[in-house]
């Protein structure tokens, strides 16, 4: 659970989560696509990156999801811009996610490249933004997707493309 607030003090932000071995264990007992789908119904905890920087699961589906936040004064980089690491995350999130959908329990991946083109900055003022992760393959040993961050209205602010490692069990199908 993520809190924020703005006090008479400043500015303060609490941040809350689950133990993160717990959502992992999950993980690998359900088929990538189950497991989003139940953290997206509540029922498994989400990671404690999403509590920090403040997405959530709007979509999920084989091979495609979807993250949305809100771009926020802790989301800024010293010189009054959202710091471009919050799109890397979504990203990032989004595509590995998307390739998630299309393993079964037990197999699991990791990113061995991700690359970014940001197409214009996001601000505070930009509102409620989604990443949107769709796989173009998913093989035995290696899968890709591609993504892109946009407004409400559909206006693009980055793509990406992505590579993943499949990781299997040792001796694993």
């Amino acid at each position: 659970m993520t809190i924020s607030s703005d006090d008479t003090n400043g500015r303060q932000r609490l941040v809350q989560w689950d133990d993160p071995m717990a959502t992992a264990q999950a993980a690998f007992r359900m088929s990538g696509l189950a497991f989003l789908q139940a953290m997206q119904r509540r029922e498994v905890p989400g990671p404690p990156i999403a509590h920090l920087i403040g997405f959530d699961i709007a979509e999920v589906e084989a091979g495609r999801v979807v993250f949305t936040t809100e771009p926020a004064e802790y989301h800024y980089n010293p010189v009054g811009a959202i710091h471009g690491g919050l799109g890397a995350t979504l990203l990032d999130s989004a595509l590995a996610c998307a390739i998630l959908t299309m393993l079964p329990a037990g197999v699991g991946s990791t990113t061995i490249e991700l690359h970014i083109n940001y197409v214009r900055p996001l601000s505070v003022q930009t509102g409620k933004i989604f990443a949107t992760g769709e796989v173009i393959h998913s093989g035995r040993t290696i899968a890709t997707a591609q993504g892109r961050i946009t407004d409400a209205a559909g206006k693009l602010y980055a793509h990406a493309t992505t590579t993943c490692l499949i990781l299997r069990p040792e001796g694993g199908g």
